[in-house]
């Protein structure tokens, strides 16, 4: 490596950990309604949304209650986006004349938009319309940002509120969480784009004649304001086919480095914002350093496995698959923090890494994107695992496991392993299936281990809601849409319910003053086993699966043998 690059990378973990408290701080003054900088310039149209779609501001709900705005809000969200695509080629601004996409590529792509994950079996620009981009796509990238956010707000209020049901009201949280913090950062972040060469702009595509005397189409459309929002709420769904590895979606070694710190910024930032709420900063940077040490470790394995020698390729630096004009660490960079966070943005192919680092990537994917993980969705996720965590110390020293002065039993304990086990379930079982089905194998470009870890690497994407893929496995078909749109489903509302749950079932308990027998959640001995659990749980669920794919890819990779 560089030192230029080396330099860069401690760069960006210094940017984030100095970003957190400001942005987290901000975000805590959002939620729980205290004046902000924000509220002079934005507290009108509050106050009209609410009016227009009669919201009580006043009025709370419960768990049931949040659930059911929740689905109903995210059920006529996928309406939308699918209507809008079956439609395409009868509604304006399609300057191309774009035909409409097949119904299970339109109900694919809804479902994947409106569950944050970003999954895209098409490429952008030779498949859908600057409106259905626009209208459909990004909107469902702030819509579906902001539902995460507002269940994690509920959660929040489960952990610490004092023997009430009452969760808060979702469109007052969805609303705040759209309006004050990823509109204002998306139309600064947009401008900053387009200052570095990104296209905005709703012309139809040019076309050029090349040195060599072909005819070459060079696409363009409203591609920055839909870029600005897919990193900064984890969204991922790149306005061309080849995502941030296009030169017009990610044209600079600046805006690369922005993308990449957007794709974090607000999950690191939101566990300041879950320390302020629970009354004690330590709680937070707590969370946010076992998810930086988990962050750091799949970094330096990644950036060792594709700095090594690489005996099928004869060299000890694998540019294979990337752009020339990033280079390796901006890519692995990038790969780690993606899939980390449930963001599935891409600037180099995934395919084409090493098998370590796709093992990496793809046991993110695995672990229920909870290292940062989506914007909401992360920190909701981890919530599961430190319940199952203090359930665990609590049977290790024969006490009554508590959190945050709250008992924790037996139903608490019931829904988080339903919420890990859900898309667990669906991951290995749906690969299972595609891998004993000629539907399934038919769409694979490579054999063997590598073939699997296709196939394995996917339904991992859609049920962790990341979106991210290996490229190398044609989905645009009926048996993977289906499949994969079930996935995203499973994995975006199998977990939300079970923790909606937990909150509200937390949310009526007292809370126990501490005592010298309290088992702390807010060191260094508390991080530790959570990380254990963390590993432990998704090593064991997962292992046998990933000793088929990528651990058996490496060993071959070793012997000079590819697939």
């Amino acid at each position: 490596m560089e030192i230029s690059e080396i330099i860069q990378i401690l760069l960006y973990i210094a940017l984030l950990v100095m970003l957190t408290p400001v942005l987290g701080r901000f975000m805590t003054k959002v939620y729980m309604g205290k004046g902000h900088f924000m509220k002079p310039v934005l507290g009108w149209l509050e106050k009209f949304t609410y009016r227009l779609c009669s919201v009580d501001v006043q009025q709370e709900m419960d768990w049931k209650k949040y659930v059911s705005g929740l689905l109903i809000f995210n059920l006529f969200g996928f309406v939308i986006v699918f209507f809008l695509q079956l439609f395409q080629n009868q509604l304006p601004l399609n300057p191309q004349h774009l035909p409409n996409p097949s119904w299970h590529l339109s109900l694919n792509t809804a479902v994947s938009f409106m569950t944050n994950t970003n999954w895209q079996s098409y490429s952008g620009e030779t498949t859908l319309s600057y409106l259905v981009q626009m209208l459909g796509l990004t909107v469902q990238n702030f819509v579906s940002a902001g539902t995460g956010m507002a269940v994690l707000l509920a959660v929040i209020r489960g952990l610490t509120a004092k023997t009430t049901k009452m969760l808060g009201n979702f469109w007052v949280d969805l609303t705040r969480s759209v309006l004050y913090i990823l509109l204002p950062l998306s139309i600064i972040f947009s401008i900053v784009l387009v200052g570095q060469g990104v296209v905005q702009n709703f012309s139809h595509y040019t076309g050029s004649v090349t040195l060599e005397g072909a005819t070459q189409v060079i696409p363009g459309g409203p591609a920055a304001s839909q870029i600005a929002i897919k990193q900064l709420g984890t969204n991922g769904g790149g306005f061309f086919g080849t995502n941030s590895a296009h030169p017009f979606e990610n044209p600079t070694p600046v805006s690369n480095f922005l993308e990449m710190l957007a794709i974090l910024l607000i999950p690191a930032a939101l566990t300041f914002t879950y320390g302020r709420f629970a009354g004690s900063n330590k709680q937070g940077w707590t969370l946010f350093i076992v998810m930086l040490i988990l962050f750091t470790a799949g970094l330096m394995i990644s950036l060792k496995s594709e700095f090594s020698m690489n005996p099928v390729f004869k060299t000890a630096s694998n540019m294979e698959g990337k752009e020339t004009r990033l280079g390796i660490a901006n890519s692995v960079l990038w790969s780690v923090a993606t899939t980390d966070a449930s963001n599935g943005s891409v600037n180099a192919m995934e395919d084409s890494m090493t098998p370590l680092t796709g093992l990496i990537g793809m046991f993110n994917l695995m672990l229920g994107e909870i290292i940062f993980g989506g914007v909401g969705s992360g920190l909701y996720g981890m919530v599961v695992f430190i319940i199952l965590t203090v359930f665990i110390a609590g049977l290790m020293v024969g006490r009554t496991p508590e959190y945050l002065g709250k008992r924790i039993e037996a139903f608490e304990v019931q829904m988080a392993i339903l919420a890990v086990l859900a898309p667990c379930l669906i991951i290995l079982v749906f690969s299972a299936i595609a891998v004993s089905t000629q539907q399934g194998l038919s769409g694979l470009s490579n054999s063997g281990p590598h073939g699997l870890s296709q196939i394995l690497y996917a339904f991992s994407s859609g049920a962790g809601n990341n979106g991210s893929a290996f490229a190398g496995l044609s989905t645009n078909t009926v048996f993977y849409n289906l499949m994969l749109a079930l996935a995203m489903l499973v994995g975006r509302f199998g977990v939300i319910i079970p923790v909606m749950a937990i909150a509200g079932n937390m949310s009526m308990k007292k809370i126990t003053p501490p005592s010298s027998g309290t088992f702390r959640t807010d060191n260094w001995l508390f991080g530790i086993l959570l990380i254990a659990v963390i590993l432990i749980v998704g090593g064991l669920t997962f292992f046998p699966a990933l000793a088929l794919g990528p651990i058996t890819e490496h060993f071959l990779m070793i012997g000079g043998i590819s697939y």
